[in-house]
């Protein structure tokens, strides 16, 4: 996983140099800490990697869904659910 750079900006310069920040989120794929009285305040990315990260986000859930049901015992023989997921496509076709 490629790991995301990040400028500091001060508030102000969301105003004044708008284009700029937003060419750094998408073109040069950094996240904008923007800073008010010299404290991160927000971030800005652009809007590509931020879909990016909501679904790393969402896998994540998933697997840690997925490693609780290990870890408690919730778990069927791999034949059993590829059956459920082969009757499951069936009936969408059908």
């Amino acid at each position: 996983m490629l790991s995301q750079q990040e400028i500091i900006r001060p508030s102000a310069d969301l105003r004044n140099h708008y284009n700029e920040i937003s060419k750094q989120c998408r073109e040069e794929n950094e996240a904008v800490i923007i800073t008010v009285n010299g404290r991160g305040d927000t971030v800005s990315l652009g809007y590509e990697e931020y879909k990016r990260m909501k679904a790393r986000i969402k896998l994540l859930e998933i697997l840690a869904e997925a490693d609780e049901d290990v870890k408690y015992g919730r778990v069927a023989p791999a034949k059993d659910t590829f059956d459920d997921l082969r009757s499951l496509l069936q009936e969408d076709n059908a």
